[in-house]
């Protein structure tokens, strides 16, 4: 028995007409092949440019060690000069990965290689982020706390993702007051007989490569690993859903400090109560 998963579509190019109307709207993913080839950064975007031209950078470093109540909210694991990083991504499989990497901030230069593509739908311009994997990384299934659509741009390399919406929350094993579900969960082989509601839920899989154009919609569960090292960017668009603006506030100034109140109240209790409950109400 395996994931109930269907492959997302793909098409080669796509108008803002078409894009609006066939999954922007309906708000399903899509894989746009053909997009980007006149960008500089198709051309020019692998592991050694960016060696290149932000070796000296420090940067933040993610592994998928379960959560500890002593945790902050996105505070890295470790920290490594990019140019140790990428030598370490080249030289063998590592968990480390990197995490919403604001690429306005650290290396302006990175913007004369690409521009803002234009589907119909506000982007928001102050806010692209790179990601970097080495082979076998992966991130826990989650979604987004500001629930924002998400175009996602890989370079170099492959990248399995599979997506969940939102209806599917009661099949994942979601935990509380959280954005992920239960993390012994591995989403790329699951145990379905210890997790089998999994078999209920209704997903879609792919593999990015170099060059494609992920479109996620709002709110979208998504699980990532590095088939190979590599990187992606992500520009975010604002919400079709009023519902989800009204969610992702929520998130931001409720949920979140309240998650840090509590783990700062119960310790690691907090985090196994939060873990416990997800089986319940899964189950």
């Amino acid at each position: 028995m395996s994931l109930n998963l269907e492959h997302i579509p793909r098409v080669k190019s796509i108008t803002k007409a078409d894009f609006i109307k066939n999954y922007f709207k309906p708000q399903k993913p899509v894989v746009i092949e053909h997009f980007i080839e006149d960008w500089p950064a198709f051309s020019k975007w692998n592991l050694d440019y960016i060696k290149e031209i932000a070796g000296d950078k420090i940067v933040p470093l993610y592994d998928n060690r379960p959560v500890h109540y002593k945790d902050g909210f996105n505070e890295p694991h470790a920290k490594m000069k990019m140019a140790d990083y990428i030598d370490l991504l080249k030289r063998e499989p590592t968990k480390f990965r990197i995490f919403l990497w604001n690429i306005l901030n650290e290396v302006p230069q990175l913007q004369k290689d690409y521009k803002f593509p234009d589907f119909g739908l506000r982007l928001i311009k102050s806010l692209p982020m790179l990601f970097f994997g080495g082979k076998g990384s992966s991130t826990f299934m989650h979604f987004d706390i500001d629930y924002a659509n998400i175009f996602h741009f890989h370079f170099e390399g492959t990248k399995e993702i599979i997506l969940f919406d939102q209806k599917q929350n009661k099949h994942l094993y979601k935990v509380p007051f959280s954005l992920i579900t239960r993390e012994d969960i591995d989403f790329s082989n699951p145990d379905l007989n210890k997790w089998p509601n999994l078999a209920k839920a209704k997903g879609y899989k792919t593999e990015l490569n170099h060059g494609e154009i992920l479109y996620m919609p709002e709110g979208y569960w998504h699980y990532m690993k590095y088939i190979t090292p590599g990187f992606s960017m992500s520009l975010r668009g604002l919400y079709r859903s009023p519902k989800n603006f009204v969610k992702a506030v929520s998130n931001l100034f409720f949920m979140r400090n309240f998650d840090n109140l509590m783990r700062k109240i119960k310790g690691q209790k907090w985090i196994s109560w939060k873990n416990k409950k997800a089986l319940k109400n899964s189950n």
